[in-house]
């Protein structure tokens, strides 16, 4: 794959009649923040993302594995479609919510397992817990290597042992653990914005960066679409193009516009 391959991909898009965009935030469209909870308005974001809704045939959404509060917070653009907490929780186009089930089925689960896994990173530093409302996340990426590897293997087993009612799924990752219900899935929140809110014919493109992201790029590439993976280096995806980093996406993003709009 070169960057022509990416032109022209660029190309294409500005020629169709309807786009469908799908775009994670964290890593995707900005770098990393520190902690998950840091909440800073990008400018340059905000304004290619205002562009996006506000151009005919451009169906842009954002489907993050950030809360829905996080994202509204971060991207408060009328018109654009949020999908929090791998899709689980949407804000709609037209500022309507969506939820799969009932959040009152999800927290008590949350609720039970947040105090176990509180205790297992006790006083240990470079840590961060996260509640997202409907999922629990533990972050070691400023950790010793010797203590992820006690928490998260404590925390698994502490996880596996909670029997809720409601299916759940433990999801690893770098130096990264999840708690979160099978529904919060972004291949599923994909799927469902395909067939619900997107014209039948439309292009689609997923630009995303982990392997959260590649379960919906087997979903875009069954609809006839493309998908980019945002990596530095050449990894083992389903995509068909990648970029190296977010300025990469935001700069083709840009371009793209002026295309279209030409």
């Amino acid at each position: 794959m070169t960057d022509d391959d990416l032109t022209g991909l660029m190309h294409k898009a500005a020629r169709a009649e309807v786009l469908r965009l799908f775009l994670d935030y964290d890593g995707t469209l900005a770098e990393f923040a520190s902690t998950p909870d840091i909440v800073m308005r990008e400018r340059e974001i905000l304004s290619v993302l205002e562009r996006l809704v506000s151009a005919k045939g451009i169906l842009p959404a954002i489907i993050s594995g950030r809360r829905l509060a996080h994202i509204q917070k971060l991207m408060p653009v009328d018109g654009l479609l949020l999908g929090g907490t791998y899709g689980i929780e949407m804000q709609l186009p037209d500022g309507n919510f969506r939820s799969v089930i009932p959040f009152e089925m999800v927290r008590p689960t949350i609720e039970t397992l947040l105090p176990h896994w509180r205790e297992i990173i006790g006083e240990r530093e470079g840590f961060y817990l996260e509640d997202k409302g409907w999922a629990l996340a533990i972050h070691g990426r400023f950790a010793q290597k010797e203590d992820v590897e006690f928490v998260m293997t404590a925390a698994q087993e502490e996880a596996r042992n909670l029997q809720p009612d409601l299916c759940f799924r433990i999801m690893g990752g770098d130096r990264f653990l999840e708690y979160a219900p099978c529904e919060a899935d972004k291949s599923k929140a994909v799927q469902w914005v395909l067939q619900e809110l997107t014209p039948q014919g439309a292009m689609v493109i997923y630009f995303g960066d982990d392997d959260k992201d590649e379960a919906a790029f087997e979903v875009v590439a069954e609809s006839g679409g493309f998908a980019v993976r945002v990596a530095d280096s050449p990894v083992v995806t389903g995509a068909q193009f990648r970029v190296k980093d977010p300025s990469q996406v935001r700069a083709w993003l840009h371009e793209f516009l002026v295309i279209r709009n030409t």
